[in-house]
């Protein structure tokens, strides 16, 4: 599903219309795309009554032409006209042609006639206003709008390309705007519709073609998009019935802390859990006793530490223990401390340090004798999660420093640390925000939250259409970093590894707020047990 913003959208249908596809072409389209959405969702009622709320515009032709094709499927159809509309209309003939009644609100003033065809409705149509409003609304739409809204026989609503009332390009919404079970979208969701408080009004979104030439200039363009099922199912690597765990890859998780060691369980059992062949899990000494009784599926590696941090001379030990992994994700659990930033800095060398202070899981111990010119050594592919960024953004051009195309998963908060702007201005516009700092880095950026926001630095955008409290507990970002870091292993390219990661753990968290009973109960833990759920929902 393409996103676009109002302009584009104006834009792909002007040149559109000037090649040959015209408007009244995309209208009938768009209308019977409509009708197909309308009768999948709502076709088995026991009585097939639809009516449409039809506005001057391109969205009330839109539902004119789909009240004609349901009645033409035997349902029963009304068109309730915003405004006048000229009489000999050939959309408002055709629906009449078809046996549907049309009345306005122009001779419908106390909208008794309104009240009564709202009672027998089973579905109604929202198509008022489009694309193109201005808040506040005119009292005309916004005394219709209200009406219904505070009618006890409103019936389930569908929106015609978005609710009307909602300001498309904000996001920002008019109080008496409808709440829709399902918004069909034309062509493309329109940018606006995935940002509060618009997103609550939208209910499903479904999209239909309106016939675009497939070669149309302004549509190839497009570089965003909005991440479903059958894009990421196009993404997911097959699974070969012959293979091995060296077929589907090693990950290396290096993380934990005292402070923090649930964080590197998590990383690693939601890699395990969406199919990487091996997980290492490479962690302070300390904690390796009480992280492998709780998981027995990891193999570890321990690394030194100081009082319990990763220190710098872990390095050295990782380089050693790498040679099969085929993607490394550091960060999870990692703390703040300076002699973790001191590892970090050794592994962006690529360097071991010429001589290490202490042996596996102590501060201080005999000298270990390295070699006197170390080699350096290439870090393979890379997600870099959680403290691992805060760490990062201390060291001067630490992208630079990285493997190309590293994944990078900051919350708003890390974004803040890489880039100086402030949270505000982050949130302000994400999807901007995410594409300029991927393009400058030359890495694929993740900005996580409400509509996590994916960004490639060659400028292709996705974006997970999930806001949900579901996911606003402590440890889901390190799911969702070794579910990217699993997939990544696995062989996916790096841009792909991180959309298909970040729509899995959305969908994971849905999936567990419906199997707790609320969002507020899910724990990060509870999505380890949703993946398996959702891979087999996606590869069927």
């Amino acid at each position: 599903m393409k996103l676009v913003s109002v302009e584009e959208m104006r834009a792909i249908e002007k040149e559109s219309n000037e090649r040959g596809w015209s408007y009244e072409q995309m209208m009938e389209q768009a209308g019977l795309g409509l009708a197909e959405v309308v009768h999948s969702f709502y076709g088995y009622l026991d009585r097939l009554n639809a009516l449409g709320l039809v506005g001057p515009g391109n969205n009330g032709g839109d539902t004119l032409v789909a009240l004609a094709a349901l009645a033409e499927a035997g349902w029963q159809v009304r068109a309730y006209l915003a405004r006048p509309r000229p009489e000999d209309d050939p959309l408002l003939e055709r629906v009449r042609q078809a046996g549907g009644l049309v009345a306005g609100a122009a001779e419908d003033p106390a909208f008794s006639l309104l009240d009564e065809w709202l009672k027998d409705a089973g579905v109604l149509l929202d198509g008022v206003l489009g694309t193109g409003i201005a808040l506040p609304l005119k009292q005309e739409a916004a005394g219709l709008l209200k009406h219904v809204k505070e009618s006890p026989f409103c019936p389930p609503v569908v929106a015609v390309d978005c609710p009307s009332g909602v300001d498309c390009e904000s996001g920002a919404a008019a109080e008496e705007a409808l709440s829709a079970e399902v918004t069909v979208c034309m062509a493309a969701v329109k940018r606006g519709l995935l940002r509060f408080p618009a997103y609550r009004l939208c209910g499903e979104f479904q999209v239909v073609d309106i016939g675009l030439p497939d070669d149309l200039p302004a549509w190839k363009a497009l570089q965003c998009e909005v991440l479903d099922d059958e894009t990421v199912r196009a993404m997911l690597p097959e699974r070969a019935t012959d293979g091995h765990k060296g077929t589907f890859g090693t990950l290396t998780i290096v993380g934990g802390s005292l402070n923090y060691s649930g964080a590197v369980l998590l990383a690693a059992g939601a890699a395990g859990k969406s199919g990487v062949g091996l997980v290492q899990a490479a962690v302070p000494a300390p904690l390796h006793a009480a992280l492998a009784a709780a998981d027995l599926n990891p193999t570890w590696v321990l690394l030194p530490h100081q009082l319990g941090a990763i220190s710098g001379e872990a390095a050295n030990v990782l380089f050693k223990a790498m040679d099969r992994t085929t993607a490394l994700l550091v960060g999870p659990g990692f703390g703040l401390e300076d002699c973790s930033l001191d590892f970090i800095r050794r592994l962006l060398e690529g360097k071991p340090s010429l001589r290490s202070r202490g042996k596996l899981g102590f501060v201080t111990s005999a000298v270990d004798a390295l070699p006197e010119q170390p080699a350096e050594k290439p870090l393979p592919k890379m997600v870099v999660d959680a403290d691992g960024l805060n760490l990062l953004a201390k060291v001067a051009d630490w992208h630079t420093h990285l493997p190309a195309m590293s994944v990078l998963t900051p919350h708003p908060g890390e974004m803040a640390a890489l880039t100086g702007l402030s949270v505000g201005d982050i949130q302000a516009d994400r999807i901007a925000t995410a594409a300029r700092f991927s393009k400058e880095w030359g890495h694929v950026v993740v900005l996580k939250g409400a509509f996590t926001v994916v960004a490639a630095p060659d400028g292709r955008i996705r974006v997970v259409p999930v806001a949900s409290d579901a996911l606003a507990h402590a440890g889901t970002g390190d799911v969702l970093a070794g579910l990217i870091g699993s997939l990544l292993a696995q062989g996916m390219p790096e841009f792909d590894a991180a959309s298909a990661g970040a729509w899995l753990h959305a969908q994971a968290g849905l999936a567990a707020a419906t199997r707790l009973g609320h969002p507020a109960a899910v724990q990060a833990s509870d999505l380890l047990d949703s993946i398996a759920e959702v891979l087999a929902w996606v590869w069927n």
